[in-house]
């Protein structure tokens, strides 16, 4: 695979990296094998997909330690490993919570280290801002963990440029993670353009608009059983079946490349800047394979603008 840096100053890694999220959370509760996974996880190293992406509340805490057992037996000195903290389980019927209390930051990332059985993470990101913590605070715990060796570098998540700026003012910004796909094209407008001026990698999280743009799901009934995606606006029945006529349009573009519609999905968000590292979930092999393919698929100008011309999707987010 094709490799990049992580931002301007960062370390190597391929253009494609791996989500793990759905191995142990949200997704399809039903069909996870995790010996499985520590395969997938093995074979994204093997396939150049060296940016293996996890976080503490996914699970909760299980898929660190799942990214872990992975990572043993010399995997570990292969992989760029990123976690996050500042998410923790939610109260009063709320799925997740935020704390970004520097004393929980500190605690955290020894607690994930312990999990991952690693002295260090290559990325420790930020969830999540906590509205109620100002983000000089929360950063600057995590600025403390790189000082002591445990993270290397230190990242945000799903932030605007005003909340970059300000923790770039207590410690420099390896890199912004945020949702960007053909069907969520929100860090287009102000985030993406200031990461790249920035010198700052850019982690689009969800580049398969959660399995949509892979052509996984013609209707509700593709969907899991108890799949956190059956709850999200966009796989609504109705939205669901007119967010088709998206699809469609990559269906006829992937057609015409002999390739699939992951891949042109894929292509396009990496022909969005020299430092984006799309990070695809899967716990698939087959999956996998076709991800990390798409490192090789050039698309024209001509291809590009047809993708940029697709209109927006029916349902919000969340």
């Amino acid at each position: 695979m094709r490799t990049t840096t992580l931002g301007s100053t960062g370390p190597q890694v391929g253009v494609v990296g791996l989500g793990c999220m759905g191995m142990t959370f949200a997704y399809d509760p039903n069909g996870r094998d995790d010996a499985t996974s520590v395969e997938v996880i093995r074979g994204a190293l093997d396939l150049g997909a060296t940016l293996i992406d996890t976080a503490d509340i996914y699970g909760p805490y299980d898929n660190e330690e799942l990214v872990g057992k992975a990572l043993a037996g010399g995997y570990r000195e292969r992989a760029v490993l990123a976690t996050k903290v500042g998410l923790v389980p939610g109260t009063g019927g709320a799925r997740v919570g935020n704390n970004g209390r520097p004393e929980h930051v500190r605690q955290a990332i020894d607690a994930s280290l312990r999990r991952l059985g690693t002295d260090h993470v290559d990325l420790y990101q930020l969830h999540r801002v906590d509205p109620e913590v100002p983000v000089e605070e929360t950063w600057g715990a995590l600025a403390e963990a790189v000082a002591a060796g445990k993270a290397k570098a230190i990242g945000l998540s799903e932030v605007t440029v005003e909340q970059i700026r300000r923790a770039q003012a207590v410690h420099p910004v390896a890199s912004v993670q945020s949702e960007l796909s053909l069907w969520t094209r929100d860090a287009l407008a102000e985030v993406l353009p200031y990461t790249e001026q920035q010198g700052i990698g850019f982690l689009p999280f969800s580049p398969l608009g959660r399995g949509f743009l892979a052509g996984r799901f013609g209707s509700t009934a593709d969907l899991p059983a108890d799949d956190w995606r059956s709850t999200l606006p966009r796989f609504q029945a109705e939205a669901l079946a007119a967010n088709q006529a998206l699809l469609g349009k990559v269906r006829e573009i992937a057609e015409r490349l002999g390739a699939t519609p992951a891949q042109v999905s894929l292509a396009w968000v990496l022909a969005q800047g020299r430092y984006v590292v799309p990070i695809p979930g899967t716990k698939t092999p087959r999956y996998l394979a076709d991800n990390a393919a798409a490192a090789g698929l050039a698309l024209t100008a001509e291809d590009l603008a047809e993708l940029d011309a697709l209109p927006a999707p029916i349902g919000g987010r969340y």
